[in-house]
């Protein structure tokens, strides 16, 4: 399943600190940003439950998008 993200990542360290985090908790799982994109978005295709893995996790906002 594809899941897509608007975030807060908007500088270098915020990308490296999320990019360690999904990496640490998704090792398994593809995923990208887009901080072309004015929502800053992060896709992630995994069959794991994401939202309840990422959501409020102090590193990174993200809200769920439909």
């Amino acid at each position: 399943m594809i899941y897509v993200f608007k975030t807060s990542v908007d500088s270098r360290s915020k990308f490296e600190s999320a990019s360690a985090l999904l990496q640490e908790l998704l090792p398994n799982s593809l995923w990208n940003f887009d901080l072309e994109d004015c929502d800053n978005i992060l896709r992630i295709d995994s069959e794991l439950d994401i939202p309840n893995l990422i959501q409020n996790n102090g590193i990174f906002d993200c809200i769920e998008l439909e």
